[in-house]
């Protein structure tokens, strides 16, 4: 078991945080403390909760490594499963004891003298931790739109991360705004269910075949007594998601051409109205916004109850929407407009060495090592932080690089006493040199508007290149990149 002297704390109970949590108890290290501001664990599966919710990355590949499931009832798992799978983790390996649910941390500064960051949570307790991991996650705080008069609205209002479970919609008149991530799921769920559905379309997207299968009670039997054939199925996940990365993340017109003859072949397969498909046909390059995964979005469109409304929406008023033609008349709105990334502002008052300010450093964009680590910020590890996020594949593969090369630092602390780690600031500016310049033969750089881009047009989100390549490259803790200063 660590020492006491060596306090740990975790920021954040999701993939992120229990994925750490894990390694740290393999490892043998007892003395940290994961912090949660809701009243469970869980994150991004926790909050959403809405009709069709389910993850559009492979279950095998959507999975820590390190703990495989077998008991997958799809090869796309709906939101509950993959929330009880890590409800199950945290059974597994005890982690209940090391949790503080109800603990949001919001303030964090460090004593550069004693090498401690002192943390301080919403009710004003302090907190000591020789190192502090940050699992805050992106997905977390719903993103609402700025339309004049939303706030007038007679009826029920509510976004998907936020569903109002005990409103029933059936005989209702529903109006969903936007058609991104969340909607081509909720959209066909609760179709059947309104009198009249109404979408509201500003920007079509990319849309591909998801082939979606249920995995047979024999199938989940012979991963459970071969893990091997689920490691080769997470292996194939995997390699099928890098095949396909070049079309999708590369400014190759030729590579998104076949992106986009297969989404274009996918709409005119399940929509017959040409003046339909019309509107639903992107007009950007394929990649450029985030690709969705449907088999059943599309051909809603063609049910007699849901209608297409790309005109602008002008404003809410008390009973419905108001575009150029005229009052939508609404009971509901479903707010699905994604979240608030944060990808120019620390997630809550970070004051780093000599009183750095990880706000005022990432007032023009977020910057760091790999994404993981800022120079002025010792012992201070971001898991999933800026420039890597992926366009084409699990995120864990990612964060299980980072995490990886944050107990290896961890390790290097505790071996030698040292006070503190840091990214050498030479190190962390030519990475990020690096990552800014390839960003130009990036698909997202080709000219679309997406949450990808920061105001000044940089990408501070994706990682401008395949998944194997940043795990290899991050997953090793290399001391000549950091200054380690001892006692």
């Amino acid at each position: 078991m660590s020492p006491p002297d060596f306090p740990i704390a975790i920021i954040g109970a999701g993939f992120a945080g229990i994925g750490m949590a894990i390694r740290l108890k393999q490892a043998g290290i007892d003395s940290f403390t994961m912090f949660e501001r809701a009243d469970e664990i869980g994150g991004t599966w926790r909050d959403n909760t809405y009709p069709g919710a389910a993850c559009d990355v492979p279950s095998h590949a959507y999975s820590l490594s390190f703990e495989q499931s077998p008991g997958w009832s799809h090869r796309y798992s709906p939101s509950a499963e993959i929330q009880g799978y890590l409800l199950r983790l945290v059974e597994k390996w005890q982690l209940r004891s090391h949790l503080r649910l109800r603990t949001e941390i919001v303030d964090a500064r460090f004593d550069e003298q004693r090498g401690l960051w002192t943390l301080t949570t919403a009710d004003e307790q302090s907190v000591a931790a020789r190192v502090v991991v940050s699992g805050v996650g992106g997905l977390v705080d719903p993103a609402l739109p700025e339309i004049k008069g939303l706030r007038s609205f007679a009826g029920e209002i509510f976004h998907t991360a936020r569903w109002n479970h005990s409103l029933e919609l059936t005989g209702k008149r529903v109006g969903v705004i936007g058609t991104g991530a969340s909607a081509v799921q909720v959209v066909p769920s609760i179709a059947p269910q309104a009198a009249r559905l109404s979408v509201f379309q500003r920007t079509p997207a990319w849309v591909v075949p998801k082939l979606d299968t249920r995995y047979s009670e024999r199938r989940k039997r012979l991963f459970a007594r071969f893990p091997l054939l689920l490691r080769a199925s997470r292996f194939f996940q995997h390699a099928t998601s890098e095949l396909f990365g070049p079309m999708i993340f590369l400014d190759a017109p030729r590579l998104s051409a076949v992106g986009e003859w297969m989404s274009m072949r996918h709409l005119h397969a399940q929509v017959s109205d040409p003046e339909l498909r019309e509107k639903l046909r992107p007009r950007f390059q394929f990649g450029c916004k985030r690709i969705l995964v449907s088999d059943d979005y599309w051909a809603t469109f063609e049910r007699a109850n849901v209608e297409l409304i790309t005109e602008a929406i002008e404003e809410v008023v008390p009973d419905g929407i108001v575009t150029r033609g005229g009052v939508h008349e609404l009971h509901v709105i479903i707010l699905a407009t994604g979240f608030t990334v944060g990808l120019a502002q620390a997630p809550f008052t970070i004051i780093g060495r000599d009183g750095r300010s990880l706000d005022a450093l990432w007032s023009r964009g977020a910057v760091a090592y790999r994404g993981m680590t800022v120079s002025g910020f010792p012992n201070w590890f971001i898991l999933m932080g800026p420039n890597t996020g992926p366009g084409h594949t699990s995120v864990l593969i990612y964060t299980e690089a980072q995490i990886s090369h944050t107990l290896q630092a961890i390790r290097k602390l505790k071996r030698e006493g040292l006070r503190y780690v840091e990214v050498r600031q030479e190190v962390q500016d030519r990475y990020n040199a690096r990552i800014q310049g390839r960003m130009k033969y990036m698909v997202w750089s080709s000219g679309c508007n997406s949450w990808y881009l920061s105001k000044d047009g940089s990408n501070r989100a994706l990682y401008p290149g395949l998944a194997g390549e940043y795990a290899l490259r991050t997953r090793r803790f290399r001391p000549s990149e950091y200054a380690l200063v001892p006692f």
